[in-house]
């Protein structure tokens, strides 16, 4: 039985991860932050996660979480992982989430140094990439406070893995789920489309339609991270479908599964607009799908549909929808 810690249990990664390495036999130990009341993403598991607390700005907290569960993966997803926030607390969001990172890895060196750790880095690390795809070769810049912790965490792994230390960290595009929060664009699109089905609301206001993304489900993606730490030898992997979309794209599939024309109802709103990317962003997923076997399950229609479906269930039966629907692992 493989013991794991997941840092950031409570998450829509953390909480897809714990169930298929709970599938599989595993003993699950999950990391909240002092003070959670709860993880009602984790409500899927069944009570079978151990909750602990630990504060990666706490050095000795850190040391406790791995001192007391001794174990022989720990995966990493703390911090805030809603981009945009991280420019209200840019200091915060590099103690947590880069020097963190660095605590973590200096105690299992210490205390655990036959662990193996698991990193989520970014597809927000390659800035304004000079061409598309993006692979595992493509150089790194940090453009805001997000990628600027996630770059340091990424180079700490690459540091502490010359050091004897089995660390990888997966360079992770866009990936979705019944679970993500709300605050995404994704899950406003979603919900807007459950809200108008239902009468409960009018018009979606959006920026632009035309921007486009490599969007993949999380629950196929966590695959990937446990594929990482169990392969031979440590590497870091882009985590991506290898396909794009256009928002556009992603606003018709959300209104077309429950039966609207979307251009009835949204109005592009030019305050939302972003400056536009000269290159989009799209993994090159090459190296996992040769080195990992692993290759997405889930289709970009199949997605969308299974989000806007939740937002329909939780929308009419007043539940909470940040939460997300239950997943049945690859294999279930």
């Amino acid at each position: 039985m493989t013991r794991a810690l997941i840092v950031g249990a409570a998450g829509q990664d953390g909480s897809y991860l714990a169930e298929l390495l709970l599938a599989g036999g595993d003993e699950v130990f999950g990391v909240l932050r002092p003070g959670s009341a709860d993880a009602p993403r984790l409500a899927a598991a069944g009570g079978r996660v151990r909750l602990i607390e630990a504060d990666l700005t706490d050095a000795a907290s850190v040391d406790r979480a791995i001192s007391g569960t001794k174990p022989d993966e720990v995966y990493n997803f703390a911090g805030q992982s809603f981009m945009p926030a991280t420019w209200k607390e840019p200091e915060l969001t590099a103690e947590v989430m880069g020097r963190g990172v660095e605590r973590l890895l200096d105690s299992l060196v210490r205390l655990a140094p036959k662990a193996r750790f698991y990193q989520a880095s970014s597809a927000e690390m390659f800035g304004r990439p000079a061409k598309s795809p993006q692979n595992e070769e493509t150089p790194l810049s940090a453009l805001n406070p997000y990628a600027e912790a996630k770059l340091a965490a990424h180079r700490a792994v690459a540091g502490y893995r010359e050091r004897g230390l089995f660390a990888v960290s997966g360079l992770c595009f866009n990936h979705e789920s019944p679970r993500r929060a709300p605050v995404f664009v994704t899950r406003k699109i979603t919900r807007a489309a459950a809200a108008i089905k239902l009468g409960r609301a009018s018009e979606l206001r959006m920026g632009d339609l035309s921007a486009r993304r490599d969007w993949g489900f999380a629950g196929d993606y966590v695959d990937a991270m446990r594929r990482m730490l169990r392969a031979d030898r440590p590497e870091d992997f882009v985590i991506a479908t290898g396909v794009s979309h256009a928002v556009e794209d992603f606003v018709a599939a959300a209104f077309g599964a429950v039966g609207l024309d979307w251009r009835k109802h949204v109005v592009v709103d030019e305050s939302l607009r972003r400056p536009p990317e000269a290159v989009e962003r799209r993994g090159d997923p090459a190296k996992a799908r040769r080195l990992l076997g692993w290759k997405p399950r889930v289709g970009f229609q199949e997605l969308v549909e299974s989000m806007v479906r939740w937002d329909l269930e939780c929308l009419s039966s007043g539940r909470d929808g940040a939460l997300g629907a239950p997943w049945s692992p690859p294999g279930a």
